[in-house]
């Protein structure tokens, strides 16, 4: 358990604590590139602050303030320029650094004037990269953006996944450091909410846990597990899946891997990302379709019924299951009420390296996973399972069910053309 002085340590997210000054040391994931392909605005709150990302007319990102400093007036109203973002109010304009380019009437009163030069909005870095929008709100001089293996080998149809979880950002990452809950939730649980949808067709075999495991690495925590007749010559108990410290997952397996990537809206709400790619590795697999734009799509987050009944056709995936999990733990769980087990070696792991990081930033050290070096920030190799049913995983009517499979538009088309050419329903209903 922890203390209500060590959660919140942990939980609070805004400028000045210590578990926010923590995350600022980081990059964080904020938008799809495609959820703003053009010139605008687009609000968002990120670690407590109210924000304004725009693209400006030459197709440049900045990331202001919420409020314009001279009567603050919304900027999300503001006109992109070809260079900077325009307050629709008086005309002020500001550069993506936050400085004051323009005051058109008191430089048109006073031509000599150099009020703009001493008005300064708050800005802060954002870049692009692997169809993302990234933003750093800590202190210079900034890091890498983290190059891991996904964003650079971009030769796979991708998409994006998107849902805002009515929780804190930790009671989401120490989801990833539970093996145990994979055969109680996304089997137990996913067979009766068959039962409740009358589908018994889709009820799953249930495989047991018989080992679990966690290792440090360089980049984390991997999380291992041995099910059923396994050994540990077995390849998940080889691979497993990685924690990239502090808060991304990589989960899936080698046809269908995919980055959970989460970013703390304020304290009681976190942005989820799933960033999916689908690589064609057996003959039988099926083909799906790049983009020429990474698909975005918004992943419903099911929450109870006017009757109060949970709406079932919304936990019958991963996505919809963990998410209901995450949240109805409260918006910050009360971690000194809780009582782990032999299952919850790898939150207590994850903790205390929260807690060492948090420490190295109180003493002004880079926390892990700060990349500063170009040379070693290339391709960062993260380990993935491949699936038990063998190397592949897209065969027809077999995607149901895992992450957002059944929301993602790229399986979607795949399952229609596939089912177009053979004259079959498939069978993963979407």
């Amino acid at each position: 358990m922890l203390t209500a002085q060590e959660n919140a340590e942990f939980t609070q997210v805004g400028p000045g604590t210590p578990g926010g000054d923590f995350l600022r040391r980081y990059w964080h994931p904020i938008a799809a590139s495609s959820q703003l392909p053009d010139a605008g605005t687009k609000p968002l709150t990120i670690l407590g602050e109210s924000l304004v990302l725009y693209r400006d007319r030459q197709g440049k990102l900045g990331l202001l303030g919420d409020r314009c400093p001279h009567r603050s007036a919304g900027m999300v109203y503001g006109v992109p320029e070809n260079e900077g973002l325009r307050c629709a109010y008086h005309g002020w304009l500001f550069s993506g650094s936050g400085r004051c380019l323009q005051q058109p009437y008191e430089e048109t009163e006073d031509p000599t004037s150099t009020f703009k030069d001493r008005v300064r909005i708050k800005a802060y870095r954002v870049e692009e990269m692997a169809d993302m929008i990234w933003a750093y709100l800590g202190p210079d001089p900034a890091p890498l953006i983290p190059r891991w293996d996904l964003f650079t080998r971009l030769d796979a149809p991708r998409e994006i996944g998107f849902g805002v979880i009515p929780c804190n950002w930790v009671q989401i990452a120490e989801n990833a450091l539970d093996p145990v809950h994979v055969e109680w939730l996304h089997q137990h649980f996913s067979n009766y909410v068959y039962e409740r949808l009358d589908q018994p067709e889709l009820r799953k075999k249930v495989q047991h846990h018989t080992k679990i495991g966690f290792t440090l690495f360089e980049y984390g925590i991997i999380k291992r597990r041995l099910l059923d007749s396994d050994t540990e010559e077995h390849e998940h108990w080889a691979t497993g899946h990685p924690l990239v410290f502090p808060m991304m997952l990589k989960s899936g397996n080698a046809a269908h891997p995919v980055y959970q990537m989460r970013t703390p809206i304020d304290d009681h709400h976190t942005m989820h990302f799933w960033y999916s790619a689908h690589y064609k590795i057996r003959d039988d697999d099926m083909e799906v379709q790049a983009h020429t734009t990474v698909p975005f799509y918004e992943v419903p987050i099911p929450t109870l019924t006017d009757g109060g009944e949970p709406p079932w056709s919304l936990v019958d995936n991963n996505s919809g299951q963990d998410s209901v999990m995450w949240y109805t733990q409260g918006q910050v769980t009360d971690r000194s009420a809780e009582h782990l087990g032999l299952s919850d070696r790898g939150i207590i792991m994850f903790r205390k390296l929260l807690e060492d990081n948090i420490e190295k930033v109180k003493r002004g050290e880079d926390p892990m996973n700060v990349f500063r070096d170009a040379a070693k920030n290339v391709c960062l190799e993260l380990p993935v399972e491949r699936n038990k049913f063998g190397p592949g995983r897209y065969r027809p009517g077999e995607v149901r069910g895992g992450n957002t499979s059944k929301y993602s538009p790229l399986l979607k088309e795949a399952e229609e053309l596939v089912g177009a050419a053979s004259g079959a329903v498939p069978k993963s209903q979407f």
